[in-house]
């Protein structure tokens, strides 16, 4: 009897959900929480920290930046970086070009700091290691039912030894930025994850590979990835444990696919942050995150003519 119960259950589901309707529920009014996005890295360009406040969740307008804070860094060794109004609001600007040098070294501690409005916003990152880029390369896949022909872009590195390394891959097709929430390519040591025993290794494929985008036509006719001519363009960057969870819940929170399969996804919900409100994190005062970085990159452009 269960059983027939579960069935029917099931086939109302699927019945009820193969008909979808657009819907703008009201939701309740909460205060504004403010956001430090603070993601500085050890790169020759200007270091921008970021702050806006949220807002409503189908609010689609850009955030508004926060103006009249302090902003600086600090290293252990007592180092400090002032970051000053940038030409946009809310943003908060180094530069090195400026300084005479460099943001940050490997292995030392630095702790952001943020006065506002009477209150102390603080947090600290390590910087960590980072392999070199060996190469990029292009591989030709022939087309099946469903993808075209295609040259598929890779970029092989491998992981430093020693366990714990935890990294996030940023690419660039053509100088345009790979940003949705599937494109965001983490790895802990050579593979996804912890404990998967990869320590030392070349990063797996889907890692290597992380930078294919099948887009489609006007008639949804899926278009080849790269062609000759086109260019990939790939960062590592060094990232915190702490980081790395936050960048995947990040794309688990924004990789919203619709449907059915909602269902089944997680709850949508603000992402933990490291960055602490009056000497205690508490994300309903803040959110947002502060990670230092070191950096190693390299590009490449395909020529048919090298391949052949």
């Amino acid at each position: 009897m269960k059983r027939v119960h579960i069935l029917s259950f099931l086939l109302a589901v699927i019945i009820f959900s193969s008909c979808e309707d657009e819907i703008f529920p009201t939701l309740r009014d909460v205060p504004q929480v403010l956001v430090i996005d603070a993601w500085i890295t050890n790169q020759q360009s200007p270091q921008v920290i970021k702050i806006t406040r949220t807002q409503s969740y189908f609010d689609q307008t850009r955030p508004v930046g926060v103006n009249g804070a302090l902003v600086m860094v600090e290293d252990n060794l007592g180092n400090t970086f002032n970051f000053i109004p940038g030409g946009e609001s809310g943003t908060y600007v180094w530069d090195p070009q400026e300084s005479g040098g460099v943001f940050g070294e490997i292995g030392r501690t630095y702790t952001l700091r943020v006065s506002y409005n009477d209150n102390l916003y603080e947090a600290e990152s390590v910087m960590g290691r980072v392999p070199e880029i060996d190469s990029i390369g292009y591989i030709f896949e022939e087309g099946n039912f469903a993808l075209p022909d295609s040259w598929i872009g890779e970029f092989w590195s491998r992981d430093l030894p020693g366990t714990g390394d935890t990294y996030w891959m940023r690419g660039w097709k053509n100088g345009v930025p790979f940003l949705r929430p599937n494109e965001i390519v983490t790895a802990f040591d050579a593979g996804f994850t912890r404990g998967s025993n990869v320590d030392g290794l070349i990063f797996i494929a889907p890692i290597r590979r992380g930078f294919n985008a099948f887009d489609q036509d006007e008639n949804n006719n899926f278009l080849p990835s790269y062609l000759p001519g086109d260019s990939l363009y790939v960062e590592i960057h060094s990232v915190s444990e702490a980081a790395f969870d936050f960048l995947n819940q990040v794309a688990i929170q924004t990789n919203r696919p619709g449907g059915f399969a909602e269902l089944f996804a997680q709850p949508l919900a603000n992402v933990p942050s490291n960055i602490r409100a009056n000497g205690r994190l508490a994300n309903d005062q803040v959110l947002g995150f502060f990670n230092v970085a070191a950096v190693s990159s390299a590009g490449r452009t395909l020529r048919e003519a090298d391949y052949q």
